[in-house]
Parts: structure tokens; sequence; C-alpha cells
């Protein structure tokens, strides 16, 4: 015999009534043995309860209740049932609801309802839907017989929350089913007293029925039919990638719905447990789906950690002090106060110190439970031996569950790691010796971002998502875009890493979606749907959003960025750029950025800082990693410096026709004097000290500047053009003057770590050196260290192009997600 229960929303409608009959078709037709118990439809419960209150206050809306319950079950009769067989159950249902009217109008009258009269009223629910679904299956050819609960279900008359008697019950069933051969459709939610008192089961009821049924027959299993697929491995509206799990055991569905899983409830799993009668979670839109098969016996092939699981609002309180070192009976004393008072405690943690004794309990009752136990130890508080309990609020509970835990190292290791990788702190932490808990209590603000964190650490280790917030969508930021478009399905299948933007913005209008911003047509979607840009709303609503494995993007020049970085760094953002002004800044504020990102954890990437996409910073950190010196850096650092000066050779062309011409190739910022001017070097050349340890200032790099005071001093672009050309003959003597000694002008940074010397200017360089051989736009870097002394480190390629910018700040995203990982 299998037992099937279908809850409201299986029930909600005629239509879906029709499904699950066709469900129950093919059960009979294969000739099974089953027995349904159903729910009462979706909402009527409530609105029975609706009924109750108005009319017990004297509300004459009660009625308009009553009648719109009534026609909605004469309609679903009207729907599901014909032939004569329809006129029938229509007249009884309208004697049964004539029975509800007068019970509500005494209800009115005397302006009560006790909690029997309450459960009298909701018995209606369940008492109807059944009745109706029995005469439908019957219409279907399925010999079905409606079976009221309160004729096998005794319980005592604690009425709304009813205790079983299984022995007197478990008698009832098995001689009730040996009478009645028929497919028996049964009432869930309710049962009733030796007297005859209709009584109530509390919260899923109707599963508790089914489950009630199962054990008084010891039933092949019990198949619990509801709207979802099985039990998730995490809250779906909170855990987007969230599956069902195919099987797990008593104790973690347990586990599971004491935690805020939804689909089952403890005690129904009760009656089933004792009898080792296995349960299925199916879904009543999904038939075909397996759904999620609990048993007793473990699955030794399945992940190490079942499920995760949360209470969204709990409070945290802890009772401490030295006085409570050593002394027995303080536990004792704390928990029987509270449970005196009725309160529930949720979680508990005690250090081996016996200092304190912290325990989460629901927020509403965190005042009153302070008030109880501090009555309790009121002498150990006035005499300074035990603390004033201390209240936290806003908290959450998350647990990882699951059998395959016990005796597996690491787990714990794992949870905490991918907690703390995403800035979520852990404010308590909870694990039973059957090892198959790991409670951990945070706030509430991180609770989505940490089961997230936890269910990609645990369940999808293959694949891990990254969430980009990328400001500018220029040059740099569109290729970007495009390299992380044409690469996503490498990365998602060979690197298991799957990229999302979640957040975009240009100069005008900033956009946000969370499942990922389209990259094939975000430029229509930033320009049509995206709203103005507010950079400081950006990055509150960039924080706001909390989400796991988060980086932020930023491709600008922009000054006013950098501002956010600290704050974007301290909420555990990781952060990758290209912008130069945030570590070129002054040492104090490079230092902040640095010690931030260092104390929160999260990398801050600025390797296309210096070189676009050559592995300069990082070359040079691991120099300093394994132990080198570095003696001296000499770099070409400006791809239009680099540009111009390969270009112009004695007797060529024109030194300001060649400037020119970088302008138009757009090689040079609008005012090409910040290129000759030295100052994006300076910047640059800053950056690599500050990596070596040297805290330098922008003011303690010397630059000898090239141009004449009338070039530098000229009051606009096309001035400074006029002015150059005057200058030609100057630049063209240098040009002559460093051929005739066989040599080539090259504009060097040059940092002396033994002198402590940062110097930029023109030098000229013989075949030997590595910069005579420059050409095109590369950037040239040369590291001399103690290992690297008589053949010096030399990085070489090309250091300007959107394409290598963007490929540099595209592998640092990954270095994130794989240090993320």
């Amino acid at each position: 015999m299998k037992v099937l229960k279908f809850g409201g929303s299986s029930v909600g409608t005629p239509e879906r009534i029709k499904g699950l009959i066709n469900i129950l078709k093919e059960y009979h037709v294969r000739g099974d043995q089953f027995t349904v118990v159903f729910s009462a439809f979706s909402g009527v419960t409530d609105s029975l309860l609706e009924m109750s209150s108005k009319a017990a206050i004297g509300d004459e809306g009660w009625k308009e209740a009553f009648e719109k319950f009534a026609k909605r079950h004469q309609d679903a009769i009207t729907e599901l049932v014909s032939g004569m067989e329809k006129a029938q159950i229509a007249s009884e249902m309208e004697r049964s609801h004539a029975s509800l009217s007068n019970m509500l109008n005494g209800v009115f009258l005397v302006r009560e309802a006790s909690p029997r009269t309450m459960d009298y009223v909701v018995s209606f629910g369940e008492r109807s839907s059944a009745f109706i679904i029995a005469a439908a299956m019957r219409q279907a050819g399925i010999p079905a017989s409606f079976l009221d609960a309160r004729k096998v279900i005794r319980t005592n008359d604690a009425f709304q929350n009813a205790k079983v008697d299984f022995a007197v019950t478990n008698q009832f069933v098995k001689d009730f089913y040996a009478e009645n051969t028929d497919v028996q459709v049964v009432t869930g939610f309710i049962g009733s007293t030796a007297e005859g008192l209709t009584t109530t089961l509390g919260r899923g009821g109707s599963d508790y029925t089914a489950a009630i049924i199962a054990a008084g027959l010891d039933a092949e299993n019990i198949e619990i039919w509801t709207d979802v697929d099985g039990v998730l491995t995490a809250d779906p509206r909170k855990v987007r990638k969230a599956f069902t799990i195919p099987k797990m055991t008593y104790a973690e569905a347990m586990e599971m719905s004491h935690f805020g899983a939804k689909v089952i409830y403890p005690p129904t799993l009760q009656p089933a447990l004792q009898k080792r009668i296995p349960l299925y979670i199916k879904n009543t839109f999904n038939p075909g789906f397996e759904g999620t098969y609990i048993t007793d016996k473990r699955d030794p092939s399945g992940h190490a950690v079942t499920g995760i699981s949360s209470i969204n609002k709990v409070a945290m309180l802890t009772l401490q002090g030295g006085g409570m070192f050593g002394v027995p009976g303080i536990a004792g004393r704390l928990f029987s106060s509270l449970a005196g008072a009725g309160i529930s405690v949720i979680l508990i943690t005690q250090g081996s110190s016996e200092h304190s004794i912290t325990f989460a309990i629901p927020p509403e009752v965190a005042k009153k439970a302070k008030q109880q136990v501090e009555a309790e130890f009121g002498y150990e508080i006035e005499k300074g031996l035990v603390e004033p309990l201390k209240i936290e609020e806003n908290l959450s509970v998350i647990a990882i569950i699951g059998e395959n835990m016990r005796y597996r190292p690491g787990i714990a290791g794992r949870m905490f790691q991918a907690l703390g990788k995403n800035g979520v702190n852990v404010v308590a932490i909870a694990q039973g010796s059957s090892e198959l808990n790991i409670s951990v209590v945070v706030s509430a603000a991180d609770e989505a971002k940490a089961m997230n964190a936890l269910h990609e650490a645990f369940f999808l280790s293959d694949t891990k998502e990254l969430h980009l917030f990328m400001v500018g969508v220029g040059l740099i930021g569109a290729t970007l875009i495009e390299q992380i478009r044409e690469q996503a399905a490498f990365l998602k299948e060979k690197r298991g890493l799957e990229l999302k933007i979640v957040g975009l913005c240009n100069s005008k209008k900033m956009l946000f979606d969370v499942n990922g911003i389209d990259l094939a047509n975000w430029k229509e979607a930033l320009a049509t749907s995206g709203e103005k840009l507010s950079l400081p709303d950006f990055v509150e609503q960039m924080k706001g959003l909390n989400l796991s494995n988060s980086i932020f993007v930023d491709n600008t020049a922009s000054e006013e960025l950098p501002r956010f970085y600290e704050e974007i760094l301290g909420h555990s953002i990781s952060i990758s750029t290209p912008n130069k002004l945030a570590t070129s800044s002054s040492y104090e504020q490079y230092q902040r950025l640095k010690r931030m990102a260092a104390r929160r954890g999260v990398p801050f990437l600025y390797e296309t800082n210096v070189g676009a996409g050559l592995p300069v910073i990082g070359t040079l950190e691991d120099l300093i990693t394994s132990g080198d010196r570095i003696l001296k850096i000499e770099g070409v650092l400006s791809g239009t410096m680099s540009f111009i000066f390969n270009n112009f050779k004695m007797g060529g062309r024109p030194f300001s026709a060649i400037v020119r011409e970088a302008k138009q190739l757009g090689y040079t910022e609008p005012d090409p004097r910040d290129d000759l001017g030295g100052a994006d070097v300076r910047r640059k050349l800053l950056i690599l000290a500050r990596e070596t340890g040297m805290p330098l200032e922008a003011a303690d790099v010397k630059i000898e500047n090239i141009l004449p005071k009338e070039v530098q001093d000229a009051p606009s672009v096309d001035a400074f053009f006029a002015e150059l050309e005057k200058a030609d003959a100057n630049f063209e003597k240098m040009a002559a003057d460093a051929a005739a000694e066989g040599k080539a002008l090259r504009m060097i940074a040059s940092l002396d770590k033994t002198t402590g010397q940062a110097t930029i200017g023109l030098r000229a360089v013989d075949a030997s050196h590595p910069f005579f051989s420059l050409s095109g736009s590369d950037n040239m870097i040369v590291f001399t260290t103690e290992r690297y002394k008589e053949r010096p480190l030399v990085v070489r390629g090309p250091g300007a192009g959107a394409a290598v910018t963007a490929a540099g700040v595209f592998a640092e995203v990954v270095r994130i997600g794989n240090y993320l990982g």
C-alpha cells in the first residue's frame, strides 16, 4: 500500500485537480494499491480562519467570505463532476456548508471562537476538498470512497495541536482498511477525540495525516506531492542554482526542516521514521521528475553536504562572567528559566573556558528572555559575578547538513574559507558530535551571500560564478566585454568559471541585473533600461546586492572613482583596475588601500597600471617574494613616448610631425604635453617604487623636461604645435648628436634602490643597451637584481592599446576567481 498526499497548491483549481487525477489514474491502471490524503483547496484554511475572526468580533463580513467559500466549492463540483452524481454531491456539500454557516452564526452571536470551535470550523476545508475530489476520481474510473479522518485518527483534546493516540489510531486504520477495499480519499489535518470532538493536528497536519495512515497500514512508502521538485539543496529564493536532492536520510530531512526547509515539517516524519517507511517528495506539476527519496539509509556516494538551510531572523543572547567558571548548574538554570517562559532555543554554543554561554532564539522573544534570565541570575548580576545579558539582533543562522560529513576532514575548513573569502563574519559556531550539522550565526544582511558562497563551495565546486560590476565602457571597457563574451564558453567548460556582468555604467547611465546583463545587447540595454548615473548610488547598489564573488572593475581614468576604493574593499569586494590614480596618489592612500585589502582578505589588483597587459608588477612581486633583492629598475614605460622616439631619427621627419601623428593615432592624451611632460610615466615609476617598498611621493620623482619653455607654456594645443615646430631644430640636433655616437634617444624612467633616486629623462643609449632595439609603441622594463645582475631580467611588449589592456584586466578577473575558489 502506498500513501499519497496532495497539498493545497496541488488542489488549488479544478484544472490542477484534473491533472492530479491523471496521475492517480496511472497508479490505478498499474494496479498499485494506494490511498490519498488531501489538503483543503489553496487559501481555504486562511479564509475559514478569517470568517471565524470576523464573526467573533461581530463583523457581518463573515457572511460574504462564507458565500465565496461555498461558491468556490460548488463551482469545483460543476467543473469536476457530471451526470446524476453531480446533483447528489452538490446537495451533500450544501448540507455540509449549512452546518458551517450555522456554527459561524453562533460564533457571531456569542462573540467568541474557542480553539475547539476553530478546529471544527477549519475542518470544513479538508472535508469539502476530499469529498469533491473523491467524486471526481470516481468519474475518472477510479473506485474511490471518501474517508473522514475523524473516523480513524484518535487524538487528545489539545485543540489546534492535538496529540495522536497511536495505539488506538493504528488499530482503527488497520480495521477500516481491511473492511473497505476502495481507494480511500482521506481528509488531511483533522482527527477527533474519544468523545467525537473535532481536532486539528497543527502545522504540517495533512503531511502528518499521511504519515499516520502509513504507519497504521505499514505502508510501502509515502508520497508527498507538492509544487516543487522535492527537497532542494537550498532555498531557491536565496540560491538561484539550488537543485533537487535525489536521496537523503530522515535525520538530514529533519535537520533541513528545523532550519527552514518548507517542503516537510519534522513531526510529519516521526510515524514514518518509527516504522522506517520511505518517503518521496514529488511535484504535482512535474510528475515525471523523480523528486527526493527519504529513507533511513544514507547515500555513501552522495555529496559530503546534503543541503544548506537557514533561519533568517534570530536574536543571539550571551550570558557571561567570571563567576560562571567551574560552577555547576549554570547551564541548567539558564535553560530551565527559558523553558519556564515557553521560549524555544534554536542554537547553543559554549566555549571550553566556561566564561560564557551563547544561544539563539526568535527575535520577538528576546526581551522576554533577557528579563527571565536576568531574574534567574539576579544575585550573580548584583554581585558582579555575571554580566547583564547581552542581546545581538539582525542575525541569521545558516547550517550545512549531511550525514556524509561524519569523519570526513576539511568540511569545516572549506565552510569557513568560503565565508571568509566573501567577507562574511561568523558571529557564533555550533556543531554536534554527530557531525550531521555545522551551524554558524552571521549578519542577516549576509545570509543570501553566505548561502550562495557555501552552495558554490559544496555543490558547484566545478563551477564558480563571478559577479562583475564594471564602470567604464569606452575603448577598454567595450573591448573587455567582448573578450568576456567570446571566452565565456571556454572559461565555463575548461576553467570552471562563469563570469556575469551584473552592474554596468558609462558616463551617463547605470544598469543592474543580478542574473547577468546580456553581453550581446549590453549597449542597447544600457541606453534604454539604464537609470541616470550616480557613482555613489552605483557603489551603494553594488554593496546592497551583497553578491558572493563580487569584483569591481574600473576601466576609467577618473579621479573620482578611486575615492570609493577603500569603501568597496571594506565591503569585501575585489578590485581590478587599469586606473593609475589610486595607486599613484599619496603614499598614505596607497598604503590604506593595501591594508584594507589585506584586512578584508580580498584581492586589489592593478597589473595594468604599468605596461598594460605586460606582467610587470606580477614579475616584480615574484622576485621580491622569492627573496631576490631589487637593485635597479629601468623602463620605457610609455607607449606614446616609445612610438615617438622609435620613429624620430636623424634626417627623418621633424619631431613635431611625429608627435602630431601620434596624436592622430590616439596614442597621446588630447594635449600631448601630458605625455611629453612625463606625468604619466611618473605615475608608473611611482607605483613600481612603492611595490619595492620605497615610500615615495610624486614630488620625489625628478623629471627632466624635454620641452622648451615656450612650448610648455603655449596657451592651447594648436599653439603648442606651432611652438613645437619652431623647436624642431633643437630636437634634430639631439638626434644628430646621438646618431654620431651610434646611439638612439629613449625616454627612460629609472629607479635606483641603492641611492633611492627616481628619475625620468631623455637618454641616448647604444646598441648594447636593451632599449636600443625597441620598435613601434613597445614598452620595456629591465630589472637588475642580485640574481639578475650580470644579465638583467627584461619584460617587453606592447605597453598600450585597448586589446592588451583589456586582456590584462581579464586575466586579473580570472585570477581573482581562482583565488575565491
